[in-house]
């Protein structure tokens, strides 16, 4: 019996994806094999030793202590592109909000009292104040073409804008994704000098953080509009804040509201609404539930952002061995010598390794014993040892 603790509140159509003969879930439940959390802050929790693998679902990991982890030898599974279409929607929809003033025109309605030809005559007097522009003609400059960034880009093309894209680092499946009328640019600074808008779509590094800074700010064309719904810190919000006042950029639409920006007239400050559609957060639930279930029941791994991607297919007999040691010359040599040594025939074996962390997985055709599991365990440089067998159907 497999034991799932779940953070936040995971759509149940994830969760039923769990069998429940062979799954226990609960938020509070002891002694986990693997934890499910959306924005739950786990930096701050004791993960418990028995975890053996942690699923975000959703994109971003800041919230996750990923290095600790890698270093127990815990994979750290996330959902990229699962809420991609719900962040595109938003981010066409940021982009309606600045350039037709629907925020300013709305508040400026509600605060009307009066007749209906009271109303009449001060709206027709007013509206011009709030005339905006249309986005047919005008540039968008995407920078970071995953997931999001190409659906952005694709639907923007169909608007009849002008889209040119900047990512060093594009995946070749994403690539093929991509309209062949967006332009890929080969520096940030040039798209920046382009672009009437600049929507970001990518993590939060020591690279990308304050991407945004005084100096680029100033490279942009006078008026442009900034939409943030990657992650907080890409932009330095003391730097925008001037921007705004000086009217350098006429407007930021954010999904990570703070305090300098917030009660800005041109800024629209929205409350982490990105990924917040009920179909983006089944999405995501059902996505991380199959990623963790093949985890746990074969050994698999997909969409990890600590370890190597390691397919497998399902265990139909005798036992699989799935290690985490560290990347360090010898370990396969070792770990099979001492299954040889126990009389014990490898039928298949997998190796594969990203940056420190190694993942080596070895089918057996018999049982193997506790006695050869600690032999193994007591190689210098075994990280994690778990035995898998055939899961009953």
């Amino acid at each position: 019996m497999f034991k799932i603790q779940t953070f936040n509140t995971i759509s149940t159509v994830g969760l039923n994806q769990f069998p429940r003969e062979s799954y226990e879930i609960a938020s509070d439940i002891q002694h986990p094999d693997a934890i499910l959390a959306r924005s739950q802050n786990l930096h701050d929790i004791t993960i418990p030793d028995t975890v053996k693998v942690i699923g975000r679902a959703g994109a971003g990991v800041n919230n996750i202590p990923v290095t600790q982890l890698t270093l127990l030898g815990i994979p750290v599974l996330n959902t990229p592109g699962a809420n991609a279409n719900a962040v595109r929607e938003l981010v066409i929809a940021g982009m309606l909000l600045a350039s037709r003033n629907i925020c300013q025109a709305w508040n400026y309605i509600s605060q009307l009292s009066g007749s209906d030809a009271d109303l009449e005559k001060k709206i027709e007097h007013d509206k011009k104040q709030f005339a905006g522009f249309e986005l047919m003609g005008k540039t968008l400059g995407i920078i970071g073409l995953g997931s999001v960034g190409v659906k952005v880009a694709n639907a923007a093309i169909s608007l009849g804008m002008r889209v040119i894209g900047y990512d060093p680092t594009i995946a070749v499946n994403r690539a093929w994704e991509l309209s062949a009328n967006v332009q890929q640019f080969h520096h940030i600074d040039d798209l920046l000098a382009e672009s009437d808008f600049v929507s970001f779509h990518v993590p939060l590094t020591d690279e990308t953080k304050h991407m945004i800074n005084p100096s680029r700010l100033q490279l942009m064309k006078k008026g442009v509009v900034l939409l943030n719904f990657a992650r907080d810190g890409i932009v330095d919000n003391k730097a925008l804040a001037t921007a705004l006042h000086e009217k350098q950029v006429l407007a930021y639409v954010s999904d990570f509201p703070c305090g300098e920006l917030k009660d800005h007239p041109n800024a629209i400050c929205l409350p982490h609404l990105g990924a917040s559609t009920k179909e983006a957060e089944e999405n995501c639930a059902v996505m991380i539930v199959r990623q963790v279930r093949e985890f746990l029941e074969n050994g698999a791994i997909t969409n990890s952002v600590n370890f190597p991607t390691v397919e497998l297919a399902q265990i139909n007999k005798g036992t699989r061995l799935t290690i985490v040691n560290a990347n360090i010359p010898n370990m396969v040599a070792q770990i099979s010598a001492t299954l040889g040594h126990a009389g014990l025939n490898i039928v298949s074996l997998l190796n594969k390794s990203r940056d420190e962390i190694a993942y080596t997985v070895i089918d057996v055709q018999a049982a193997v014993g506790e006695a050869v599991l600690k032999e193994i365990v007591n190689i210098e440089g075994v990280i994690q040892l778990r035995r898998l067998l055939p899961q009953r159907q």
